[in-house]
């Protein structure tokens, strides 16, 4: 499971100025509250980008089409960026890796990030939207900003709003099982990960990139976990109705598995 972020621990200092000091205090403190109210801290830095931005056009489209790979694959590779603007420093996650960069303004209302060996991503705000510039990487792409609160909220890591986003949109709401183990159970599939209701199963994830998408040429990637034992199951989602089959391994003598569908253990459908 992810390891949390590390909160970032608030140096404190003693206040050693004499009582008669009164006025040398507050002639030392109006330059630092005037610091942080004009550039956060009198560190400098393009501040408009600052925060989390998540790729929300893969997410509509996903939860429009159902079709969670293809999604990905028009709207990607990026899912989401993060900003700290004070500590010129950026992320982003395509699902499965995290990348960080050196963050520096590049004129009014651009700025780039600079990854090791010199490789650049190049941003432009574009109204409410911000805009990563094609590259030799990657076709343009959009980000949205969230709210400040998801953005500040130091347990979660670069990646996981997008993740978080994406399940809500695709498999959010009450699912009431119409065949398999536990029929006219409901089922609930929680945005960080938990799943209620769906018989021997405690979490679920979708795969979003790397290892994972290599499996199967076609289908789409879920892990279904209870306890500490989990494995990979096919699912495909057709509007309000969601099939799980099981995962047949077709090459029997390679390492990395090719997945077919196999006997269908569960069909949901959403209330």
């Amino acid at each position: 499971m992810p390891r949390p972020l590390r909160a970032r621990a608030a140096a404190s200092t003693r206040n050693t100025l004499p009582d008669s000091g009164k006025d040398a205090r507050m002639r030392h403190a109006l330059p630092l509250l005037l610091c942080t109210a004009l550039l956060g801290g009198c560190a400098g830095g393009p501040k408009d980008i600052a925060g989390t931005w998540i790729n929300q056009p893969a997410i509509d489209a996903a939860a429009d089409s159902g079709k969670l790979r293809e999604a990905l694959l028009a709207y990607g590779p990026n899912l989401e960026w993060r900003f700290a603007p004070q500590r010129h420093t950026a992320w982003s996650s395509n699902g499965v890796d995290v990348g960080e960069g050196h963050l520096a303004s590049a004129g009014e209302a651009q700025w780039q990030v600079t990854f090791h060996r010199d490789f650049q991503e190049r941003f432009a705000l574009d109204g409410d939207e911000l805009v990563q510039q094609p590259s030799a990487s990657a076709p343009e792409q959009r980000f949205v900003a969230v709210d400040a609160d998801t953005a500040a909220a130091s347990e979660v890591l670069p990646g996981q709003t997008f993740e978080q986003r994406l399940y809500a949109a695709l498999l959010g709401g009450d699912w009431e099982i119409r065949e398999g183990t536990g029929r006219e159970g409901l089922v609930r599939f929680h945005p960080d990960g938990r799943v209620e209701g769906l018989p021997e199963v405690e979490r679920y994830a979708l795969c979003l990139a790397g290892d994972c998408a290599e499996r199967s040429a076609e289908h789409e990637i879920l892990w279904l976990q209870n306890g500490q034992q989990g494995r990979e199951w096919l699912f495909q989602l057709a509007g309000d109705e969601l099939s799980i089959y099981q995962a047949d391994n077709q090459a029997l003598h390679t390492d990395i598995p090719q997945y077919r569908p196999g006997p269908r253990a569960w069909l949901l459908e959403r209330d």
